[in-house]
């Protein structure tokens, strides 16, 4: 089984059927010292094939079905597409990406983004929303939200904006409130609707 990482590196391979592509993704990670790079294949199949160690990131650009048996192999997964809408976002979700970005995001976001998904959160990148009527929300239920869709619990979010746990259940409430969504799940996919995503700050 490929894929050993030492203490602190975090495991990731690649899947991607353009050449060019693969080849860039394997070389931003293969020179980055906190990230071990595992199977480098052109296809879910090669990518089998090449055994990775389950509990690992890969980064892939695949539609929902190899996304979904890429994740059934115990994978966290990174969708790097050229399509960067909201229906394209929530299939990916929906199927079992932990991220996704666009193929227009740098290095420097691709590594944020394989930070995030490693430490256990979510990483969407901005995207343009769903055309129509948008819902007022204050920059603060904005932040929660973003928040909440990065897989944040209450007493993270917390922390994060420096406020107490009630403040962030009061904003959840209106937020709630105005959207008409109740459950995190609702709420995320309504963040990825509006376009609305947290990145965590460049290091």
């Amino acid at each position: 089984m490929t894929g050993d990482p030492g203490p602190g590196r975090i495991l990731v391979g690649v899947i991607d059927g353009h050449p060019t592509d693969l080849a860039a993704l394997a070389r931003v990670f293969d020179e980055t010292p906190d990230i071990e790079l595992g199977v480098v294949a052109d296809t879910v199949g090669r990518f089998a094939a090449g055994r990775q160690r389950p509990g690992g990131v890969v980064v892939l650009d695949l539609a929902p079905d190899g996304i979904r048996d890429v994740a059934c192999m115990g994978h966290q997964v990174l969708v790097v597409s050229p399509h960067a809408g909201p229906t394209a976002v929530l299939g990916a979700m929906s199927a079992g990406a932990r991220g996704y970005l666009s193929k227009n995001a740098d290095g420097n976001e691709i590594l944020r983004a394989v930070r995030a998904i490693a430490a256990g959160r979510s990483y969407v990148s901005r995207i343009v929303p769903r055309a129509g009527p948008r819902i007022a929300l204050s920059a603060q239920e904005r932040r929660v939200l973003a928040l909440v869709a990065a897989g944040e619990r209450d007493m993270d979010i917390a922390a994060e904006m420096a406020i107490g746990i009630r403040t962030v259940r009061s904003y959840l409430d209106r937020i709630r409130d105005k959207t008409g969504r109740r459950r995190r799940a609702e709420l995320t996919r309504f963040a990825i609707e509006e376009g609305i995503a947290y990145q965590p700050p460049s290091s």
